[in-house]
């Protein structure tokens, strides 16, 4: 088990964005926290899978919502935790990120620091996603519920004991989002040690502070991240123009980016359902979820977050290829489904090969 210093969780916030595909929150939110933990002398500790006990409860916990409606206050993320624990009848050994983002990783890690448990080194996207149910554990068949979800202040708390499969759970949080100015808290998927060794993706945390430290460190972020990643540079340009509005719980922003560089002449369009789940350049696929397609600061390398993209901002856009259980029959499906919802027609085919096309 290792102690995390400051320094590494903002490795870890910088590094969970890039796996965001330009959802999971906002990092600066994400920094607010790392700076609350520090001032209050808190210390976040980091555990390995295989180092948790196979008998052990660990609890997933996380923001969902909107990207556009982030609000967080730490003892009521608490309180929605710690209803979870007393309605099912234990303490959790550990808590555990449900994605990579530059907001919602560290939302589990004040969590689990506040009520003094470590953060599994792993995560159950190896990527952010857009819905509840969207989670590596969907196709193990791991029951979500019971989930308790609550409004950001905790003054509604609501318990769900059963479901008839995770699309429903995905599908009630989300209403009472909607219901709660489009953000709500989440404490589910109870796994145990055993699961937690076989289940999420493994040791993505340290990945995360790894690339972090990298754009931190590096003499050139853009080539160092692509080469650490296996990803693909698919566009640089400057935004032309952007959509977006806030519905049922979801940010869904359309962009277009104008080339520049050796891009000159191209366009790049974005769909984005909180996470940017569709690139098109020059009206052809370039890349689809469940690759991970991330727009990132020209200059810095770190990601900016599809909800904070304005007209003339000057990105890269880069595909990384998704975490292999992503990639199996029913991974493919589970995206399938969401992204079909979400306006987005295409056949998937993987990132690597789009770009040598």
């Amino acid at each position: 088990m290792k102690i995390l210093d400051s320094q590494d969780l903002l490795d870890l916030k910088d590094g969970a964005a890039i796996f965001s595909a330009g959802g999971g929150g906002n990092p600066e939110a994400g920094q607010r926290i790392v700076e609350k933990l520090v001032s209050k002398g808190y210390h976040s500790r980091v555990v390995a899978p295989s180092e948790v006990p196979k008998e052990a409860k660990v609890v997933n916990f996380a923001c969902v919502g909107a990207t556009t409606a982030i609000d967080y206050d730490s003892n009521a993320a608490v309180k929605t935790f710690k209803a979870l624990e007393e309605f099912a009848g234990f303490s959790a050994y550990a808590v555990i990120p449900v994605e990579l983002g530059g907001f919602n990783t560290l939302v589990a890690v004040d969590v689990a620091t506040r009520c003094g448990i470590p953060i599994v080194d792993a995560d159950g996207a190896g990527r952010s996603v857009p819905e509840v149910h969207l989670k590596v554990y969907t196709i193990d068949d791991i029951p979500l519920a019971p989930m308790v979800v609550s409004d950001v202040y905790a003054r509604n708390v609501v318990i769900v004991k059963e479901t008839l499969n995770s699309r429903a759970c995905e599908r009630i949080a989300r209403l009472l989002a909607t219901e709660w100015n489009q953000s709500v808290y989440t404490a589910r998927r109870i796994l145990t040690g055993a699961q937690v060794r076989t289940s999420p993706v493994q040791l993505s945390l340290t990945r995360s502070m790894q690339i972090g430290k990298l754009l931190r460190t590096a003499t050139n972020p853009m080539e160092t991240l692509l080469k650490e990643t296996g990803g693909r540079r698919l566009f640089d340009g400057i935004v032309d123009s952007v959509g977006q509005k806030t519905e049922s719980g979801f940010a869904f922003i359309d962009i277009r980016i104008q080339g520049i560089h050796q891009y000159t002449g191209s366009t790049m369009e974005l769909k984005a359902k909180n996470e940017v789940l569709a690139a098109y350049r020059d009206g052809k696929l370039a890349a689809l979820a469940p690759d991970i397609i991330t727009p990132l600061h020209f200059e810095t390398g770190r990601c900016v977050t599809a909800e904070k993209i304005e007209k003339g901002d000057e990105l890269v856009v880069v595909g990384m290829p998704a975490p292999m259980k992503w990639r199996s029959p029913k991974g493919l499906g589970l995206w399938e489904d969401v992204l079909r919802r979400a306006g987005i027609m295409d056949e998937y085919v993987p990132v690597k090969q789009l770009a040598e096309t």
